[in-house]
């Protein structure tokens, strides 16, 4: 039951990765308890896909026209990392299928079958969340690589968003790019490989929303990392949050849907959401903020909310980042915070 406050967050937002045993599982756990709240659902990366990223090591090994290097254990979550085998122009890379489209279709059909049953609520949509192209090539190449390598994988990135978008109906499907390591580069705390930082991740977001079909509903969440339940750096406030929320809806020629920023749990004060005041979306671009905490419950999301509520009348509830570092046992309560707090959606009926 949402909480009886005049003002309230209006819905629910599923970043991701929710650590159950099937997409099955998580689509009917998800629709049982937050179906009205919601208006997309994601499969939950779950199995192997737990660690948002982290499946696609032996992917990147595999690929021909690498080779592999070992990994730098002083690194935040580090990864195997590749390198561009000897002997091959960056001009001919080109990688081979990652995964991301095999997935959803295996995904998709599990979520249409429930939603004929009527176990799923029938406006809600497949969410499919990936990671942006920067990630895997910030994560697993490196660094005199990077630059050289990036166009072989946004190519293969959107070659799996053109092949989602071509075997799910786009009335039942919505697309989210995770947006996390360009906050790491924007912060300084990771080395950047290319200049200047902040018009090039703008550049590089920019060209993945506009690739999203514009019949398709669809997202940033912007996140500051959660390797061990840890940012790479905290969060000073929302004010790098909304720059690059601004300058996507700014510069994106199509709707962008939502967007999701993070609230660290110790952040229940108005400093750190002020620069909200600032924010510019576009009319239909819903704001989720990622303030619902399972270890202090409905009772510090609530605090959280209050702080929120003082600069931004209009808002819905998430988890900070996925939920995929999560025991299992805990995402149904973890879920059920989110109705406490807030008010189901309105317009659920229109599938936007």
């Amino acid at each position: 039951m949402a909480t009886d406050s005049q003002q309230q967050p209006q819905g629910a937002h599923l970043v991701g990765s929710v650590p159950l045993s099937s997409a099955e599982e998580v689509f009917r756990t998800a629709s049982g308890i937050l179906g009205e709240y919601l208006r997309r659902i994601p499969d939950g990366e779950t199995g192997p896909r737990h660690s948002w990223m982290g499946w696609l090591e032996p992917v990147m090994v595999s690929q021909s026209q690498f080779e592999p290097v070992a990994p730098d254990p002083t690194e935040y979550a580090s990864k195997q990392r590749i390198r561009i085998r000897s002997g091959v122009s960056p001009d001919a890379l080109e990688l081979g299928p990652i995964g991301y489209a095999s997935v959803a279709h295996e995904s998709y059909a599990v979520f249409r079958r429930l939603k004929e049953q009527g176990i799923i609520p029938a406006h809600c949509r497949f969410q499919v969340s990936i990671p942006t192209a920067l990630a895997p090539v910030q994560t697993f190449v490196v660094f005199e690589d990077r630059l050289a390598s990036e166009p072989a994988f946004e190519r293969r990135w959107l070659a799996e968003l053109d092949q989602i978008a071509a075997e799910i109906p786009h009335d039942e499907l919505a697309i989210q790019w995770d947006t996390c390591l360009e906050f790491g580069l924007l912060e300084g705390v990771f080395a950047s490989y290319f200049s200047p930082v902040r018009e090039g991740i703008i550049e590089r977001l920019v060209r993945l929303g506009a690739h999203v079909p514009e019949d398709v509903p669809f997202g940033y969440h912007l996140c500051y990392g959660d390797s061990s339940h840890k940012h790479f750096v905290q969060p000073r406030d929302t004010s790098k949050l909304c720059e690059i929320a601004n300058a996507i809806c700014a510069n994106v020629k199509r709707p962008v849907n939502w967007i999701h920023m993070p609230v660290p749990r110790d952040r229940d004060d108005e400093g750190y959401f002020a620069p909200l005041r600032n924010l510019a979306l576009h009319p239909e671009t819903e704001l989720y903020l990622g303030l619902v905490h399972y270890t202090d419950g409905a009772e510090g999301t609530r605090r959280r909310i209050q702080a929120a509520l003082t600069v931004t009348p209009t808002f819905g509830v998430a988890t900070e980042c996925g939920m995929g570092r999560r025991p299992p046992q805990t995402i149904p309560d973890l879920m059920a915070i989110h109705a406490a707090v807030a008010a189901p959606l309105a317009g659920n009926e229109t599938g936007a």
